[in-house]
């Protein structure tokens, strides 16, 4: 109870503050230890060994809250399987101008237009080898810097530079903040980037003696057509898996109309039936065997519990921690034990992808209106 009460005063603070003003003085908060770490039990049915890394639990932090691997160990303390870092680029970049970060209250929702602000690939790598040896799973999103003439190099470069220090490689090609990256989910785009960036993973593998996982991250406002050339150009490179999704550009389900107009991708519960559908009609295309990160919209147990039985392997969420705070990480924990107690299953495995034809059947709109 004094957890709780402690979680909503602190949001209540925060939610005083202009959104990005608030996210930051939170990751100071996390750097500086002020934040009491209480991290759930597990129950070890929950844990999954995937592309050959073992998570003690499903859930993860998506990347965008921890840009520059300033607080990894923090978050994991907090009870998260795992944690991503990024999008990172080679160049640090300011990204675009402020505010360009704005909370949707009543939808549970964020607008951000960030456009990859961070403080690129020499201080990321500078922090990450300063906790080389803690453990934990650390993944690592690469992008492209805006100005960037070859944008595929860009994400090479991303490689190369954290195969060594990464747990797995995320290729953003999602955010709708940087103009012409969507572009690169076209199939001829695609293939290119994906063998190129599939070539130098092989390569440093060479070098260090074991292969980083790469997965692929996409956009929700993806037409079926385009979700079937992307899981064919995925399963062609032998990438080793999905998240899905990004954040949207529509507007669908965002009932707070002065932010309809605000440029930006749209996070948080809005998202959620569209990513989820899309999430399933992805792992009726990849097959039950490639590992997909299920994210958009996961803010209870419920949530979780149906992006898991839609397709997901595991699960990424942030937009939830903000409006649920910390203690919505145990929550999960604790419905998906108990949904598996109820349909009798020995693992969360078995109910991966038990009800992705009702989900990828369901109607959503895909034309990008709102």
């Amino acid at each position: 109870m004094i957890g709780g009460l402690v979680n909503a005063l602190g949001r209540k603070a925060l939610f005083n503050l202009d959104a990005e003003t608030a996210h930051g003085l939170t990751v100071r908060a996390l750097a500086s230890g002020v934040v009491p770490m209480c991290p759930p039990r597990v129950d070890p049915r929950l844990a999954q060994r995937v592309f050959g890394l073992d998570f003690a639990n499903p859930v993860g932090l998506a990347a965008g809250f921890d840009k520059n691997g300033e607080v990894p160990d923090a978050v994991l303390r907090m009870g998260f399987g795992s944690t991503e870092i990024g999008t990172v680029t080679p160049r640090p970049q300011a990204g675009n101008p402020r505010p360009r970060v704005f909370r949707a209250i009543a939808d549970h929702g964020v607008v951000n237009r960030l456009g990859f602000n961070n403080e690129g690939h020499a201080v990321l790598r500078t922090r990450l080898e300063a906790r080389k040896g803690r453990g934990g799973i650390i993944g690592v999103n690469v992008g492209a810097n805006k100005d960037t003439a070859d944008r595929a190099a860009d994400y090479v470069a991303g490689i190369e530079a954290f195969a060594d220090l990464a747990s797995y490689f995320t290729v953003n090609v999602s955010s709708p903040n940087t103009p012409g990256l969507r572009d690169l989910q076209g199939r001829a785009a695609l293939k290119e980037l994906l063998g190129r960036v599939m070539q130098a993973r092989d390569a440093k593998a060479g070098e260090l003696g074991h292969s980083v996982p790469v997965l692929l991250k996409i956009a929700p406002d993806v037409d079926d057509d385009g979700i079937a050339g992307i899981c064919e150009e995925v399963l062609a490179a032998r990438v080793d898996g999905l998240i899905i999704s990004n954040t949207t550009i529509t507007r669908t389900g965002l009932t707070d109309k002065r932010l309809s107009a605000e440029a930006g991708g749209l996070s948080g519960r809005p998202l959620f039936r569209r990513s989820t559908v899309v999430l399933a009609k992805a792992r009726k295309h990849v097959g039950p065997d490639l590992p997909i990160i299920g994210v958009g919209g996961v803010d209870s147990g419920e949530t979780a519990w149906t992006k898991i039985t839609a397709g997901a392997t595991l699960l990424q969420l942030y937009t939830g921690l903000i409006y649920e705070g910390p203690g919505l990480i145990g929550r999960i924990l604790d419905h998906l034990a108990a949904k598996l107690d109820e349909h009798g299953l020995e693992s969360l495995s078995q109910a991966v992808g038990s009800n992705v034809d009702a989900w990828a059947d369901a109607p959503v709109d895909f034309s990008g209106a709102a």
